[in-house]
């Protein structure tokens, strides 16, 4: 698994109160990153969904305070709430869990990790109303 791209973001709110929000990702959760699409297979905190037509599996972590979001190839995204002294800092990272192929990945990921740092603004928009608490991206 490599890591290809971190996004960091600071929510001035306690991370269990961020938490609470961030891992609603069922159908219908409050959280930015709830799923949308069919479900396909439900175990509580991991489920798999139908998103133009993509499988992506999603697991829930509590106590890390984490959501992950992979695909069937090569994508894995993991969004997590650590404490900050400013409240709570939210990471989103993205990973290249494919067994191989790199020259592949490095092709079909131009346009997710291009998205991605405009989609994290947007969530982290999202976040940030439904807590009622500031918050902006790092972007050093």
């Amino acid at each position: 698994m490599t890591k290809l791209l971190e996004l960091r973001a600071v929510v001035e709110a306690a991370p269990d109160a961020v938490a609470a929000v961030l891992l609603d990702v069922g159908p219908g959760g409050r959280s930015p990153l709830a799923a949308t699409g069919t479900i396909e297979h439900d175990d509580g905190d991991e489920f798999v969904v139908i998103q133009e037509g993509s499988r992506i599996t999603v697991t829930v972590d509590r106590a890390a305070r984490s959501v992950s979001q992979q695909g069937e190839w090569w994508y894995r995204g993991v969004t997590s709430v650590e404490p900050d002294p400013r409240g709570s800092l939210v990471v989103h990272r993205v990973f290249n869990v494919a067994p191989g192929h790199r020259w592949a990945v490095r092709m079909v990921s131009r346009g997710p990790l291009n998205a991605a740092p405009t989609a994290f603004a947007t969530q982290l928009e999202q976040l940030s109303r439904l807590l009622g608490a500031a918050a902006w991206v790092i972007t050093d």
